[in-house]
């Protein structure tokens, strides 16, 4: 039977979501790989094991988690929480998300709409054996479905004990605002956007939404912060047959260019002047940022999550090490 380490908030460090109550740990584990049908499911426990060890108390999910089969990646966390978890619910902050294309029919393809909103939360409860979660997103914007529409479904679902707060994902600072307005006339408990955000993805500050969200009280859970991996040593000296695009991801492979890889030596031996690996320094910088709650990693074995919460030890930057960085990735 499972154990904690009795330590274990003693090794991570917390911030308010936004302006509510909640805490959330710097970094969170994300179960978008690594965690479906094809799996190896004891891996996958003792992932989720070692990141609640270290203090990661918060487990970022989806409806379409899992591959190659939607939904199996809630599955499986269901049989990790039985297997000696569950016991700690009430230490977790266990969410789901709901937008993309999960099931076959116009009420189950990609949308916002209040059916199919209420009818996913209810299978992932299912799925993971659980009477609620802590935060229910709409994970994608819907310019087919009336925000009202949108927001009363993620209403209800707080009103109806199925989640306790909601969030949204992939939402800009524009769309984020508008559903905002929706939620203060509710006084539904929105507090958290999820973007994706990286020293290789800086949209969130060009579009203003990191800081509209630091002046409004919502707190923001980035999602991508190693760039599907650029951001690591993967890729520093070659391409390893078990990456992404060593595995075939074009799409990623496309941008790995001369230019690129130059940046990522440029910023590796920056990261080892700071004593950081480059991963940890992707995600100390992130967390630099003061609108950012939290940062959720991806992992394919324990000793990723052991070494990446380093990161948490050195999230200071001075003016000249911005410049520094900057000029290497404006380079």
């Amino acid at each position: 039977m499972y154990t904690p380490d009795e330590t274990r908030y003693e090794k991570m460090k917390y911030r308010h979501c936004g302006k509510s109550g909640l805490r959330l740990p710097e970094l969170s584990l994300g179960l978008w790989q690594n965690f479906g049908k094809a799996s190896d499911l004891d891996n996958a426990e003792k992932m989720v094991q070692t990141a609640f060890d270290l203090g990661i108390t918060q487990f970022d999910l989806a409806n379409n988690y899992g591959h190659p089969y939607n939904g199996s990646a809630e599955e499986n966390f269901k049989v990790i929480l039985d297997r000696g978890m569950r016991a700690y619910r009430d230490e977790m902050v266990i969410t789901t998300k709901a937008g993309y294309e999960m099931w076959p029919g116009p009420y189950g393809d990609r949308n916002g709409s209040r059916k199919y909103l209420t009818a996913s939360l209810d299978q992932s409860l299912k799925r993971m054996g659980l009477d609620y979660v802590d935060i229910y997103y709409h994970h994608i914007f819907d310019p087919n479905t009336p925000l009202e529409e949108t927001a009363l479904a993620l209403d209800n679902a707080v009103k109806q004990g199925k989640a306790l707060y909601v969030g949204v994902s992939n939402y800009d600072k524009t769309q984020t605002e508008r559903i905002k307005k929706i939620f203060d006339e509710l006084k539904t408990p929105f507090i958290v956007n999820q973007p994706s955000y990286s020293m290789l993805n800086r949209w969130i500050e060009h579009n203003g939404l990191d800081r509209w969200a630091k002046d409004n009280g919502v707190g923001l859970c980035c999602f991508s912060p190693l760039y599907q991996g650029f951001l690591t040593e993967r890729y520093l000296f070659g391409i390893p047959e078990d990456s992404r695009i060593g595995k075939g991801n074009t799409w990623i492979k496309r941008e790995l260019t001369p230019k690129m890889v130059a940046k990522l030596r440029a910023l590796s031996a920056f990261a080892d002047n700071r004593g950081q690996k480059l991963s940890q320094l992707a995600l100390s910088w992130i967390l630099s940022n003061p609108a950012v709650t939290s940062v959720i990693i991806g992992a394919s074995r324990p000793e990723q999550i052991t070494e990446n919460v380093k990161a948490i030890e050195n999230t200071a930057f001075s003016p000249i090490e911005r410049s520094e960085i900057d000029g290497i990735l404006n380079g």
